[in-house]
């Protein structure tokens, strides 16, 4: 499998890979730098990026705006020429400002996902930084393409297409999970090919409006990719390039505490399940002590709510996702959501970005 740098618009990037965004605390500056230093896109989570600012717990926007441009010039430093951004979700409280704290860091690239993106051009304005929605069926990229047409006579500079074997938050119903074979007991025998057909129709809904626009717009097949052979299978569909985040997480440059990467290293495929987050959308973690007890209905409520994602009531909530995932970056597992991918199971040795990459991408042109 030979493949070829990824274009977008005026940026070329060495490599077809973009390591996917992880918050909390996962993917952020050295992690990001690194992958981009050997050639891919380096991502920074934004979600509650200054969790370790001292000032976080009194004002955690301030600290996070503060946390971007610091966790982008740590990227930076590592990979002077290399292509870094930042994962922005549309589900985030003050959404708006996080985009603009990115483009003024200094961000190539802003991947934006749970929840559709339709407002991300209006708030990047007249910058040069690149827009890359997240979506994960035919319906929701012919919305975007659609409204961004309309509104902002203008298309994606990519598109992220995340299938059901992804880890963190989902862009699907359990059922529609357990239709693709993806759901916690992976009722197929290759849940990867099951999507097929659905990344074949977003192909086409792109198709359209690269013919209207006369413009390409490269696509990159993320979710349940972790071999050479499922990464051969995502460009032989017609993906531009791949985007990877489980197995970036058990590297010695990932960003979490030792303690989470070795979460994954001992998981067995019967550990991890789809879950519930608090704010009602299903996702994909590891199960440990502390997942067992809200599955088992126990509310553990928060200490304080630090403004996250909307649509919270810290009031009902069952666990606060912002603490369940500080805890897990910073390396207290029995207490923590430990969001993954279907393989994570699959990490058997804590490895270095580069054989991540190579492992994945062997021949390049």
């Amino acid at each position: 499998m030979k493949v070829r740098p990824l274009k977008i618009g005026n940026i070329e990037v060495k490599l077809p890979l973009i390591q996917g965004g992880m918050g909390i605390g996962i993917s952020l500056g050295r992690l990001a730098g690194s992958v981009a230093k050997e050639g891919g896109i380096g991502i920074i989570s934004a979600a509650q990026i200054g969790f370790q600012e001292p000032d976080f717990d009194e004002d955690p926007l301030k600290a996070n705006l503060r946390a971007v441009q610091k966790e982008y010039e740590k990227a930076r430093d590592i990979a002077p020429e290399g292509v870094i951004g930042f994962n922005i979700m549309v589900a985030m409280q003050h959404y708006e400002q996080y985009v603009k704290a990115a483009i003024a860091a200094g961000a190539d690239l802003i991947v934006s996902g749970a929840g559709l993106p339709t407002e991300l051009p209006k708030f990047a304005e007249d910058s040069d930084v690149k827009l890359a929605p997240i979506v994960s069926s035919e319906k929701s990229a012919r919305v975007i393409l659609k409204y961004w047409d309309r509104k902002y006579k203008r298309i994606p500079d990519l598109l992220v297409i995340e299938g059901p074997l992804a880890g963190g938050h989902l862009g699907f119903t359990r059922e529609q999970l357990a239709e693709y074979g993806a759901d916690s007991a992976c009722t197929v025998k290759d849940p990867v090919k099951e999507y097929d057909g659905e990344i074949h129709a977003i192909l086409e809904a792109i198709r359209e409006y690269e013919d209207k626009y006369g413009q390409k717009i490269p696509v990159a097949v993320a979710g349940g990719i972790e071999n050479q052979e499922q990464a051969a299978h995502a460009f032989a569909l017609g993906a531009d390039a791949i985007q990877v985040a489980t197995r970036f997480v058990t590297t010695e440059e990932c960003d979490a505490d030792i303690r989470y990467k070795e979460t994954y290293v001992r998981a067995e495929k019967e550990d991890i399940a789809i879950v519930k987050s608090p704010v009602g959308m299903p996702g994909r973690a590891i199960v440990n002590p502390f997942m067992e007890k809200v599955m088992s209905g126990e509310r553990i409520p928060p200490t304080r709510c630090r403004g996250c994602l909307n649509g919270c009531n810290p009031a009902k909530i069952p666990y606060c996702i912002t603490e369940a995932l500080i805890h897990a970056a910073k390396g207290e597992v029995e207490d923590a959501l430990l969001f993954c991918g279907a393989y994570a199971y699959k990490a058997s040795r804590i490895e270095t970005v580069k054989e991540v990459i190579d492992s994945l991408l062997p021949e390049r042109v």
